[in-house]
């Protein structure tokens, strides 16, 4: 139990790094790539990996009809439709501005969460800590935000999409794809987006600005590899463990990586407003969690008695 326990901590800690790490490595590849090219190399490649991965460890791949279904759906609404939005979207909104409102993704969860599940009740210390986490969120990018609805609107409007589709996706699959595996539930979903997003690369963008250089490659494998197969074969894994909304509020940890990287690698600023941002998405966490740890204290205090 203990080691359940410690791996789903581990996998939870994992996916808010790589996900954190991958819009420096993302903004580092779209130097010298377009989005579109961007987007459907990293998943060709990851659904390369992940086909790899699958023969190493002898996974066969699901085929009745349910798991085909989810295949397509997810090829749609959890890769090729919000990344594109929000690869569109970052050209008018700047990205502090999108975390912000991609960051209404716990909410989004709550709301799927109640009609797909109606007997599972959200707690208050739920409610409070997504509020709360937000709120951090709110507070590390507000110095530098600004809204102007007039050029800003379809941005937002982009992003707001892509967290609705992220969070209703993971709803559907929680509810509807228990029995898929989470590493070979991939393979379609990933091998079609990048078929997509390639062949819309060729009609969309302009190929003469495509630099395939160290930066841009380096870019790519990492974002396939880690941003990609290891962050959500191990989000998957994660759902199938533990409650959606705690699960969802990874997306509060994220930014903070980001901004943490950015401070590290490209000598961008840390503030103080970042750290009291920061404090307000853990306590938020801690909120979120509260009962379970509780119940871990409790259990505890026996098992030494």
């Amino acid at each position: 139990m203990n080691s359940e326990k410690f791996k789903i901590a581990a996998g939870y800690v994992l996916i808010s790094f790589i996900w954190g790490s991958t819009w420096l490595a993302i903004r580092l590849g779209l130097d010298s790539l377009t989005p579109l090219i961007s987007s459907g190399l990293r998943f060709s490649l990851a659904s390369f990996f992940v086909f790899l991965f699958m023969r190493f460890r002898k996974i066969s791949l699901q085929t009745d009809s349910r798991s085909v279904q989810l295949y397509f759906v997810m090829s749609l609404f959890s890769f090729v439709i919000p990344f594109a939005l929000v690869y569109w979207a970052e050209q008018f909104i700047p990205s502090g501005l999108a975390s912000i409102v991609f960051a209404v993704m716990p909410f989004c969860i709550i709301i799927f969460a109640k009609m797909a599940f109606p007997q599972e009740k959200i707690g208050f210390n739920q409610l409070l800590g997504v509020i709360l986490g937000f709120s951090g969120i709110v507070v590390i990018f507000s110095e530098n935000l600004s809204l102007d609805l007039s050029q800003q609107f379809l941005g937002v409007l982009a992003v707001l999409i892509s967290s609705a589709m992220q969070a209703a996706i993971g709803v559907t699959i929680k509810k509807y794809g228990q029995h898929l595996n989470p590493l070979s539930m991939h393979l379609i979903p990933l091998f079609l987006a990048g078929l997509i997003l390639i062949i819309a690369s060729l009609f969309l963008e302009n190929r003469l600005t495509w630099d395939f250089n160290f930066t841009a490659v380096t870019s790519i494998i990492y974002l396939a590899f880690f941003g990609t197969l290891v962050a959500f074969t191990t989000y998957y894994w994660l759902l199938k463990r533990m409650n959606i909304v705690i699960l969802s509020l990874s997306s509060f940890i994220t930014p903070i990586v980001a901004v943490i990287l950015g401070w590290i690698i490209l000598r961008e600023d840390f503030s103080l407003q970042t750290l009291v941002g920061s404090a307000f998405v853990l306590i938020g966490i801690l909120f979120a969690n509260f009962r379970g740890l509780l119940r871990y204290y409790n259990t505890k205090n026996l098992v030494v008695k």
